[in-house]
């Protein structure tokens, strides 16, 4: 009986931490403008000029949704980035003064079965360093 009473005690005080560590994350309410440069720069590696330059025009008009930090990266296939790469830190520090974030830019590869992060990807992994469970704004196609 007290064997039992001690792992959930533990359990509860690990699960406290974890929450008590969680940060609110403040978001724009839509990308900012040198978003849409970075997300065509990385899709014009993919994808030939005209594809990458109509996937932005999409971006540009689509509505914003919200997804879990966990379920983008899982559809993405990528690493995470540890709290080192200095990217990454730059948009921890941005995350703990409040400042606000801009929401990700994500294409689906339905041919491959993953998603891609066409900006973002940084302040992706600075959220999930955070919380997992967060819920990202976000644009897709």
């Amino acid at each position: 009986m007290m064997r039992k009473f001690v792992g959930t005690f533990v359990e509860i005080g690990l699960n406290f931490c974890a929450m008590k560590n969680k940060k609110k994350i403040k978001w724009f309410t839509r990308p900012q403008p040198g978003n849409y440069p970075a997300a065509k720069s990385y899709l014009d590696l993919i994808y030939d000029e005209a594809t990458s330059s109509a996937m932005i025009s999409k971006l540009k008009r689509a509505s914003l949704t919200e997804f879990k930090a966990k379920d983008i990266f899982r559809t993405s296939g990528l690493s995470l980035l540890g709290v080192s790469n200095s990217h990454v830190a730059k948009d921890r520090k941005k995350i703990k003064k409040e400042f606000r974030l801009s929401p990700l830019l994500l294409v689906r590869d339905t041919a491959n079965g993953k998603v891609i992060i066409a900006d973002g990807y940084h302040r992706m992994c600075a959220v999930y360093s955070f919380d997992e469970d967060a819920v990202l704004p976000c644009k897709i196609i």
